[in-house]
């Protein structure tokens, strides 16, 4: 659809702090005769950011093509963050370079507003509080492709003891509609962003809880780059290495209720202080099922993980099928003489006869381990056991009584395998559950696991003490800290204070202590991905308590709760959001009830044979994906893949499956939206409260934006909006509100929040 103005990075609409985002242009219209607006396009936009001290220099280059069959004037607008110095701009005409204007966040405010009313698109909305830097770019010939660059630096806030960098990217979308009319069939908007820390010997691991990150240590620089596929808001945590871990506390209180609090602990990036030594067990499948790829996967796997031992450590390699061999007994310590032999042993292992899972746990588990070592078992399997006892339940039963000290990880591969019972291992064995689709290859997921567990920093952690009180953290029970593996806590807090809370730890046999001094706010707007990321590791650890123990009523409701607020779809929530009407807390009588559920969501060891089958795989992988999640993106995009799931596990009275949950659901910033009546209605919402409505672009629609910025992420739906507060929900609708007193919209602000 054709507009008189364009806008080619549409902005994120996340955070109420507000962040640096790429450039635009602003089409003007025709001036005199000859001379059409054409639909520009940016095709590349390259960050680079240089990090000294607390001072970044942030350098940011785009192009943009005019793919119209006629010249386009116009201004390049690029929105600089709070507090950031402007260093100089390049705009290249040909070879003559062109500088640019700078206005202050009072001006830019009310040029992004205009912009807004005349296209109706919420996007700019999230840039309140930016300065501005405008460059005239006439005239851009057709299919002329323009350069523009500009510099500036900015002194990043401090997170405890990490430094804190923020950028926004924007949604990025590729072909003719990103240009609102463009001719060309296609075309790419490269993205590129990097990081680069000149010295960084002092420097812990980089974490980012919005996005995946890659970094590289080279000749002493780090250098941290983002996927070019990247989009929204990026959140990236520099530690500042002191002792042995960084810590960092970040919290966010929505008012009204328990806040939310991310615990970051970052060790060094390698070992660069004593390491805990290994016992390490690996356990594998070698049974019938197991031939061709997948065995050879697997020994690769193997022998990948003799590599990562040190002299130090030990090991102990066990293969079974409906036998039990042993490279030898007990542990063999991991000499150059020993470890070759070990790969010998691996490369001559062949599949065969049944799965005896019983008696391959009863071959490592039991056995004692000094005090000063950590015991791991990794155990992998691609099925049901069908040598020796065959129950699962009695099978983890077993187990459970004789895991003493070890961690257990375990690997199931392919659908074929019972997930209570892996789930169950990997519990009561403080390690993880990891899932392997059929068509996914064994090597690559188990070395990405031993990569994560191949340098013991801590073990035996826990909270010590904090100025609050902390409730319901996940992981629940702190797992081991690795070298190079930053360990994230997300939970809830209950109170207001600040103060210190205290973090200890094991190595070697003796105690260590860390802190981490922080603030813990009544209300804090800021962080608003933090509860999301805790919804998704609650809702993980929840749903796999519901296979493992058993549902009850109580653990349905939350979970359906959870996923009703929070956007995150579960067996347990989809027909909410099929059945017009349903309202949060409001359960169908088949699933209140859990003796009338299918045996698979029931759940328990009861029920722990029928947890096999590709449902009961996807459940599990997404409970363990969920759990684990680390990053805002992970936690989307397994939480999308459940949505589209389930939408094919409904049953008849439920919908028609993908199509017309997709038609009718929409995930926005964490949020679920049901379209009710033409109107996109926020699943929070109840019929006890009451609905303001607002009119779209008027004066009180942007003085509520102003006043409320979290709102902002879901007013870009197209169509009318209900969106759901504490003691009151607001409704932008054509019918609404044009002008709101100030008083009356501190009352709002202060019903939508709670407060």
């Amino acid at each position: 659809m054709y507009r008189q103005i364009a806008l080619f990075a549409a902005l994120t609409v996340g955070t109420a702090a507000a962040l640096p985002a790429q450039g635009w242009v602003e089409l003007e219209a025709p001036q005199r005769p000859g001379i059409a607006v054409g639909p520009v396009v940016r095709v590349s936009s390259n960050v680079r950011t240089t990090i000294d001290g607390r001072v970044a220099r942030v350098e940011v280059e785009e192009q943009f093509r005019n793919t119209g069959p006629r010249i386009a004037e116009g201004s390049y607008l690029y929105p600089l963050p709070k507090n950031a110095v402007f260093s100089d701009f390049s705009l290249w005409m040909g070879n003559e370079e062109i500088t640019g204007e700078i206005m202050n966040a009072g001006e830019a405010q009310k040029i992004y507003e205009d912009i807004v009313r005349r296209l109706k698109d919420p996007a700019l909305l999230s840039l309140e509080g930016h300065g501005l830097i405008r460059a005239r770019v006439f005239p851009i010939q057709a299919g002329e492709t323009r350069r523009v660059k500009l510099r500036y630096t900015q002194v990043l806030d401090r997170a405890g003891d990490a430094l804190r960098l923020r950028y926004s990217i924007g949604p990025r979308q590729h072909g003719p509609e990103h240009g609102h009319g463009g001719t060309e069939p296609s075309f790419r908007d490269d993205f590129s962003y990097q990081v680069t820390v000149p010295s960084a010997d002092d420097i812990g691991t980089p974490y980012s809880p919005t996005h995946p990150i890659e970094t590289e240590r080279r000749n002493g620089r780090l250098i941290v780059t983002l996927s070019p596929e990247a989009t929204g808001d990026v959140d990236l945590f520099i530690p500042l290495r002191r002792g042995l871990v960084g810590t960092s506390i970040l919290t966010h209180a929505p008012g009204g209720e328990d806040g939310f609090f991310m615990l970051l602990l970052a060790p060094p990036h390698n070992e660069m202080g004593q390491v805990v030594p290994r016992d390490l067990s690996l356990v594998v499948d070698v049974s019938g099922s197991m031939s061709g790829d997948k065995l050879e996967q697997a020994k690769q796997a193997m022998t990948q993980a003799l590599g990562t031992l040190r002299p130090a450590d030990r090991f102990r390699l066990v293969a079974f099928s409906s036998g039990i061999r042993h490279f030898r007994e007990g542990f063999t310590p991991a000499t150059a003489a020993n470890l070759a032999q070990a790969r010998r042993f691996v490369a001559n292992l062949t599949a065969t006869g049944g799965t005896n899972i019983a008696g391959a746990l009863d071959a490592v588990l039991g056995s004692a381990v000094a005090e000063d070592r950590l015991p791991i078992i990794v155990f992998m399997t691609d099925g049901l056991p069908s040598v020796g006892e065959r129950e699962p339940d009695r099978i983890a039963e077993a187990a459970s009584n004789r895991i003493g000290r070890a961690r257990i990880f375990t690997v199931g591969v392919g659908h074929d395998v019972n997930t209570y019972l892996l789930d169950r291992l990997a519990v009561e064995g403080r390690g993880s559950a990891e899932y392997v689709a059929p068509d996914a290859d064994v090597e690559v997921a188990v070395g990405s696991l031993l990569s994560k567990i191949q340098f013991p920093a801590l073990v035996n952690l826990r909270i010590v003490s904090s100025p609050v009180e902390f409730r319901q953290d996940y992981p629940a029970e702190l797992p081991d800290l690795f070298y190079g593996e930053e360990l994230v806590v997300f939970g809830r807090y209950h109170g207001q204070a600040t103060g210190t809370v205290v973090i200890e730890g094991e190595r070697n046999g003796r105690r260590e202590r860390f802190t981490a001094r922080a603030v813990f706010p009544r209300s804090e707007h800021d962080n608003d991905y933090i509860p999301r990321l805790w919804a998704a590791r609650r809702i993980g650890d929840l749903t796999r308590t519901i296979r493992i123990e058993g549902s009850t009523p109580e653990l349905i409701n939350e979970v359906r709760d959870l996923g009703l607020r929070y956007g995150i779809i579960t067996e347990y929530t989809s027909y909410l959001v099929l059945e017009p009407g349903m309202q949060p807390g409001v359960a169908r009588d088949d699933m209140s009830r859990p003796g009338l559920m299918a045996p698979a969501l029931q759940g328990g060891a009861r029920q722990a044979r029928a947890q096999t089958g590709k449902d009961a795989f996807k459940r599990a992988e997404a409970s363990a994906e969920m759990a684990s999640a680390k990053t805002l993106a992970a936690a989307d995009a397994v939480a999308e893949s459940r949505m589209r799931a389930i939408g094919g596990l409904t049953d008849e009275r439920e919908g028609d499956a993908v199509n017309a949950l997709e038609a009718q659901v929409r995930r926005v910033a964490g949020r679920l939206f049901v379209r009710r009546d033409s109107t996109w209605t926020d699943a929070r919402h109840t019929e006890s409260l009451d609905v303001i409505e607002v009119a779209p672009f008027s004066n009180a629609y942007f003085a509520l934006v102003r006043a409320l910025p979290e709102i902002r992420p879901y007013l870009s739906t197209d169509g009318s909006v209900l969106i759901a507060g504490q003691r009151v929900s607001i409704k932008f609708a054509e019918a609404g509100l044009t002008s709101m007193s100030e008083r009356r919209i501190t009352q709002v602000v202060h019903m939508f929040r709670g407060t």
